[in-house]
């Protein structure tokens, strides 16, 4: 089981509801994946009362946590507001905190990122903060009172991997206490392996099983890759080195010659 914010979950995998052909494929694409955690964006799928929205029909029914996320938001008020609305509409303390500060690569505004999560952390929110992969902004969102880091692999939606595999292992080395998780720009279930081999705690998806052919087979295919990453970095990986080490030994073995 993995603990995080006080819950237990059975999967590492954190999926997306954006982008997917039909509510009715995002539905088999979560199932398919076993995610315990699905993160919603009240800005982009707010639920209107008394109409009828298949969307929020289908989540109501699945057994997984809501993690409402302020995607849109490019100023401390607008996702500061944009949390408090989802806290009342969904009935959780937890909030996926994004603060734009670039529209070209949805990079987030480290200013505004931490001092929205001092607010929200300082009013009862469980901050979940999507970040770049700087050591000194996760420094300060801890100081903030986040418990979570949220680092991003590559930009939103490029499907490029771990761009910047040495920033990713520093911060996952100078905080091994706290859950990190892998937020944006993961493509294939191999750059999800690698970052679960890295030692991190779980990773977030969504383009890149929403806009695949076949999302629910994706969606399984990262959810095994997953698996399989995170019980190679618990069984413990060999060290990579620069020279060859045979696998079966010479010293002490016997060697017959022919009698001539």
């Amino acid at each position: 089981m993995w603990k995080i914010a006080g819950a237990e979950l059975k999967s590492r995998v954190l999926l997306g509801t954006a982008r997917y052909p039909s509510p009715e494929v995002m539905q088999k694409a979560i199932e398919a994946s076993a995610a315990g955690i699905v993160t919603v964006s009240l800005r982009r799928h707010g639920p209107r009362p008394g109409a009828q929205n298949v969307f929020w029909d289908i989540l109501r029914q699945l057994p997984v946590r809501l993690l409402p996320n302020t995607a849109g938001c490019h100023s401390v008020k607008e996702a500061v507001t944009t949390a408090h609305m989802a806290r009342e509409l969904f009935n959780t303390n937890w909030i996926k905190l994004e603060v734009i500060g670039d529209d070209y690569n949805l990079q987030p505004d480290p200013f505004g990122l931490v001092e929205a999560a001092k607010i929200l952390a300082d009013d009862g929110f469980e901050v979940f903060p999507y970040m770049t992969d700087d050591l000194v902004l996760a420094e300060r969102l801890l100081s903030a009172g986040c418990k979570i880091l949220m680092p991003w692999a590559a930009p939103i939606g490029s499907g490029q991997g771990i761009v910047n595999p040495l920033a990713l292992k520093t911060i996952r080395q100078r905080f091994p206490e706290i859950p990190v998780i892998i937020d944006a720009g993961l493509g294939k279930p191999s750059h999800a392996a690698q970052a679960m081999e890295m030692g991190f705690d779980g990773v977030l998806l969504n383009t890149a099983v929403a806009q695949a052919e076949d999302p629910v087979k994706m969606a399984r295919a990262f959810a095994q890759a997953v698996e399989a990453g995170r019980a190679g970095f618990e069984a413990g990986m060999m060290p990579q080195r620069d020279f060859a080490t045979p696998s079966t030994p010479v010293v002490g073995t016997p060697f017959w010659h022919e009698n001539k």
